[in-house]
């Protein structure tokens, strides 16, 4: 990272450069990733052969006496992707540091990145399925420095790359991880698989049981041994925390709910008013006319289908753990308390079923993983949905937290008083969904409901909050009320809700501030497992 947070600072907590175990990826990446430049020579040259080559296309092309010009060419376009990406490999090494990771890169121009542990945000493990055939994986770390902070180390070995995650992790949570010795016989140090826990409270053990709506990760885990406690020596503990599983989509139901989709709807109207021009006007070029559209969305269904394929959800002392997907595999390690914002969303064509989709805002997520790195749930009943929400947010810092999100979900007239809703007049400027549009308040988060077609709840942290705003056009001006805004970090979840009357959302702009600088004085370290004394 360039900023002065990520790197300057983070450079001066680091020992000399010559200190640090500088590595390469595996010597296989350069194979991993040189095939992408071929593949785009050839859809270029098919291209470029189909509008002009000789005697009228790429099939003539190859059955002429010119065939060898076409495999010269991909040949060329070849020698020089791979022999590109082995001098990448060759000049890219990386190292961990006791605070930091460090990454060195480029051929022309030299890159040196740090990111800080302290400020992870995610820990994802990605496999394309051309690394597949090979058994690698590409480790991208995620911190709180914008959308191009994070930094990608691939490829490596899936047994590595889950063994740098687990050391990453470990070194980001306070534990002091014991290092290799390359000259030391391997009998007499620790294995490269375990961490040294500093002294008092000892790290926490294996989980028992199920994760239960509203549990958190010490709930999920076994506490420490009372004789453990207190220890004056190092305690070693495995490196590779362990893992509750909490939920799987099923296939059917994830397969049902892109059928439900607005995309996929939009795709048969579409198709059915292409076939009936087609039919009125006899011309079939109406098809190829209308073939982007239709590509473009069949194509977004099914990277939702492929990308949510096999949605796994665990909980483990490192945090919440995602693993999806079917031609790449990507396993997300999501870290307590930097998740941002959550938000429960329903169309209409889930309603039936009371499926919902959980998303979530997590720093350093945004642009092109935008979209698939930020589903907590892809589709889940209400029960799923809410126990994914515990994982992240244990506790709403109220009584009866499900009466008060069930209000949120549902707006029902029982529970009306637990939300502070649009005045009676807004209903000139939101005809349909004015009676949802509202908000309320707990110990720990703030909600913010909105939507009847499409049901939206919101729900903020309150030491996660980063801004705030109030909106005003003229006709709201008109009529004393305002849009509430809460700004978060770069994601799916905007949280906000319409028509507020002015006084009502002046006083929630106001308290909301002050109980975000309260909640982050009295927030936990970014080290999670850190002992805090006093």
């Amino acid at each position: 990272m360039s900023t002065p947070e990520n790197g300057l600072s983070a450079q001066r907590a680091q020992p000399a450069a010559e200190d640090l175990e500088w590595r390469r990826v595996h010597p296989i990446t350069p194979l991993v990733r040189g095939w992408a430049v071929v593949g785009a020579a050839v859809v270029i040259l098919g291209q470029q052969s189909l509008d002009g080559g000789p005697r009228g296309g790429l099939i003539t092309l190859v059955t002429s006496e010119y065939w060898w010009t076409l495999l010269a060419a991909l040949a060329a376009v070849a020698l020089v992707g791979w022999g590109y990406s082995v001098l990448a490999w060759r000049m890219t090494t990386f190292a961990i540091g006791e605070e930091t990771v460090h990454l060195r890169r480029g051929i022309l121009f030299r890159q040196q990145r740090h990111a800080r542990l302290d400020r992870l945000q995610s820990v994802d493990i990605r496999q394309p399925l051309v690394a597949r055939f090979f058994g690698l994986c590409e480790l991208t770390l995620e911190t709180a420095g914008g959308t191009d902070s994070g930094i990608a180390i691939g490829f490596l070995k899936g047994s590595d790359a889950d063994e740098l995650r687990a050391e990453l992790l470990a070194r980001a949570a306070g534990l002091k991880v014991a290092r290799r010795s390359p000259a030391a016989d391997a009998r007499s140090h620790p294995a490269p698989g375990t961490v040294t826990a500093p002294a008092g409270p000892a790290p926490v053990g294996a989980p028992t049981g199920a994760v239960a709506p509203g549990a958190g990760i010490q709930d999920a885990v076994e506490q420490p041994e009372p004789g453990i406690q207190g220890a004056q020596e190092p305690t070693p503990a495995t490196l590779e925390a362990p893992q509750v599983p909490v939920l799987t989509v099923p296939l059917g139901r994830l397969i049902a709910s892109v059928f439900r989709s607005g995309a996929m709807i939009t795709l048969v109207l579409w198709a059915l008013g292409v076939l009936v021009v087609m039919i009125a006007t006899g011309e079939l070029a109406v098809i190829s006319a209308s073939l982007p559209a239709v590509l473009g969305a069949g194509g977004y269904l099914f990277g939702r289908l492929t990308g949510e394929f096999d949605f796994r959800v665990a909980i483990s002392p490192d945090g919440v753990r995602l693993r999806h997907g079917m031609l790449e595999t990507r396993s997300q390690t999501i870290p307590p308390g930097r998740v941002q914002a959550v938000r429960l969303v329903q169309s209409g064509l889930w309603r039936g079923r009371d499926w919902w989709r959980v998303q979530v805002n997590v720093a350093g997520y945004g642009g092109e993983s935008e979209e698939k790195n930020s589903v907590l749930l892809p589709v889940g009943t209400r029960d799923e949905a809410l126990t994914v929400l515990s994982l992240v947010l244990p506790d709403l810092g109220v009584d009866e937290p499900r009466r008060i999100l069930d209000a949120g979900l549902d707006g029902s007239s029982r529970t009306e008083s637990a939300y502070v809703t649009a005045p009676r007049r807004t209903r000139i400027l939101d005809p349909v969904a004015w009676r949802r549009n509202g908000f309320t308040v707990t110990g720990r988060a703030l909600l913010l409901r909105r939507g009847r077609m499409v049901k939206i709840l919101d729900v903020v942290p309150h030491e996660r909050t980063q801004s705030l705003g109030l909106v005003q056009g003229p006709w709201q001006r008109r009529l004393g009320v305002a849009s509430f805004q809460v700004h978060s970090t770069q994601g799916p979840v905007h949280p906000e809700v319409p028509h507020l009357d002015a006084d009502d959302a002046a006083r929630l702009m106001a308290d909301q501030a002050m109980r975000a600088r309260t909640a982050r004085a009295a927030a936990g370290p970014e080290r999670w497992m850190e002992r805090q004394d006093g």
